[in-house]
């Protein structure tokens, strides 16, 4: 099988946006180029790589098997730009991280001294839910991921980076924002705003309230921790939310982080990447980078 870095580019650039004309866009070239280098792609391979799906184009089972060779391809070919521009006394390349949507309260801060002390790096920075967070870790399309709860049956390692511990929350007005410690039982019949089915802290949560041998009633699910914060300021009902989320003085955002037995839930975030992957060096410089600056983002409920 014949191929050319311009024509497995061309088809990275066709999975990302579904499309020949989003391809062409992306990689600053002619439609019909796109079409022409895809077509001898497909002829060298000897099956069709891509279909047609309404105005969508989607890629078949050749073709997400020859797109996962680019990938590798393309990872390895930015590696070694990186330690040739490393062994030219230069630092620069592309950094690609994916994080729950949770750590987008810490890691862009965490991003902005790393960019400091390496001004020419791009960094190219997914915030997802859960779900696609891993769906990028599987198909192996980031340096690294950022997860409060590692994924089972996706094999990976991972570094701890900093605790995330999920606090209940209440309107300031509620009764049981100014009482000292209670009772987690003390909850059972207060309605419950809470994160959607799936993301990091409900999983962790479910877990807690059934180790407690509580079912929360959820009035409501959510898909982002502002949207639950709100609902509670509003007096919807409790939450449980990462303490990261809240402000220095939630007060000041209309909620009372309640005092209850057993709370808050332990949790953390972790630096993943997957096995046998080489990390890059800028990878590599940003994982030590987390690690020396963890300590200074801990929070304390």
């Amino acid at each position: 099988m014949h191929a050319t870095f311009r024509q497995l580019r061309l088809l990275l650039a066709l999975a990302e946006t579904g499309s020949i004309t989003g391809a062409a866009r992306a990689c600053h070239v002619t439609q019909p180029t796109v079409s022409m280098q895809l077509k001898e792609l497909s002829e060298a391979a000897g099956l069709p790589l891509y279909e047609q799906f309404g105005k969508r184009l989607q890629l078949t089972e050749a073709g997400e098997a020859v797109l996962a060779t680019a990938r590798a391809l393309q990872a390895e070919w930015e590696s070694l730009e990186q330690r040739l521009a490393g062994l030219r006394g230069l630092q620069h390349g592309r950094l690609r991280i994916a994080l729950a949507s949770t750590a987008k309260y810490f890691v862009p801060r965490m991003l902005g001294t790393f960019c400091a002390q390496h001004p020419q790096v791009d960094i190219a920075l997914q915030v997802l839910n859960r779900d696609g967070v891993l769906q990028r870790m599987r198909a192996h399309q980031d340096d690294l991921y950022i997860l409060s709860v590692p994924p089972r049956g996706l094999p990976h390692e991972r570094s701890h980076l900093l605790d995330n511990p999920l606090v209940p929350i209440a309107p300031l007005a509620h009764p049981l924002a100014g009482r000292a410690r209670m009772r987690p039982q003390r909850l059972q019949s207060e309605p419950f705003i809470l994160r959607e089915a799936g993301s990091g802290t409900r999983l962790a949560g479910d877990a807690h309230f059934e180790k407690l041998g509580l079912s929360p009633r959820v009035r409501l699910e959510l898909g982002s921790n502002e949207a639950v914060k709100q609902s509670v300021a509003a007096g919807m009902g409790l939450g449980l939310v990462s303490r990261h989320a809240l402000a220095a003085d939630p007060a000041s955002e209309g909620l009372a982080v309640l005092r209850v037995d057993h709370f808050p839930v332990r949790s953390a975030w972790s630096v993943m990447w997957l096995p046998g992957q080489r990390l890059s060096p800028l990878a590599q410089a940003f994982l030590q980078h987390l690690q020396g600056l963890a300590g200074r983002w801990e929070v304390h409920s």
